[in-house]
């Protein structure tokens, strides 16, 4: 099935994106054309707007605060038999409630300036810094140092949670050559082991070595040899009681939140009983 899919945003849109492509993924066999349509803040731009969607009927999906400008889209998908779904109505309709006061009708206040944004620019600037075992001087800064064997997710791990405001940093456990000493030594930062199964790991080594052109016999990608370079890992993030995700069949987002996890329940109060 092929579906023409109109997200609508007088912002970046970045919410709106996120939103879709979390419902999308709920389907199977859906071939999907998007038509991205950010900054939507003038009847003008919408009239453009509406022509290009009456030419490529499908969903439209829509934030904007602008009450002339959205009651135009709803009355012309209407007149076009189209569903225009605003999918936050229904989340500040429920704090309106509980609150007792009104949305501020201010296009993109979520992305204003204010300390998490740039608490979140440093968290990015740190991580890639300290990727790949850079400046272990710096690694008592971090909030989160994420080792393990090579290809085992920690660099674009590092980012995501970067991204989510934690200054990571990354280091490799490579048998020959054991980690700085300060990695011992760390006492601020939330130490986590990445794990994944050798045979997982085999074949994204492969692939990694025909992207780059490589002979790919060579032991880093020898089924022994990475088997036993993955349970030497295991052993260091057991002697040193470091917390273990295993990445094999978790997406970058999911091992992040699992981080996350750890992280927040770190720093719950303990409670005296």
């Amino acid at each position: 099935m092929r579906l023409h899919l109109h997200l609508l945003s007088d912002s970046t849109g970045e919410t709106l994106e996120n939103i879709a492509k979390a419902a999308l993924a709920q389907y199977d066999d859906v071939e999907t054309q998007r038509h991205f349509w950010p900054m939507v803040r003038s009847e003008a731009h919408l009239e453009r707007i509406l022509q290009e969607i009456a030419q490529n009927p499908g969903l439209v999906l829509f934030t904007l605060v602008n009450h002339a400008i959205r009651e135009t889209l709803e009355s012309r998908c209407r007149a076009m038999g189209l569903p225009a779904v605003a999918p936050l109505d229904g989340v500040n309709d429920a704090l309106s409630a509980m609150l007792g006061q009104e949305a501020k009708a201010r296009p993109g206040r979520q992305h204003m300036l204010d300390a998490a944004y740039f608490a979140r620019v440093d968290a990015i600037q740190f991580t890639i810094a300290h990727d790949d075992g850079i400046a272990p001087e710096d690694w008592e800064e971090a909030d989160i140092v994420l080792v393990g064997v090579s290809r085992s997710s920690k660099t674009p791990t590092s980012i995501y949670l970067a991204n989510r405001g934690y200054k990571a940093a990354n280091v490799p456990i490579v048998v020959e050559s054991p980690p700085p000493s300060e990695l011992f030594a760390l006492r601020n930062p939330l130490i986590v082991g990445l794990t994944t199964s050798a045979d997982r790991l085999v074949q994204i080594r492969r692939n990694r070595l025909l992207s780059l052109n490589q002979k790919t016999e060579t032991a880093y990608v020898e089924q022994e040899a990475v088997a036993k370079e993955v349970a030497y890992a295991r052993r260091m993030f057991a002697d040193n009681g470091w917390p273990v995700i295993d990445v094999t069949r978790r997406s970058i987002e999911e091992t992040a939140a699992a981080i996350i996890g750890l992280v927040n329940d770190r720093n719950l109060p303990k409670v005296e009983t």
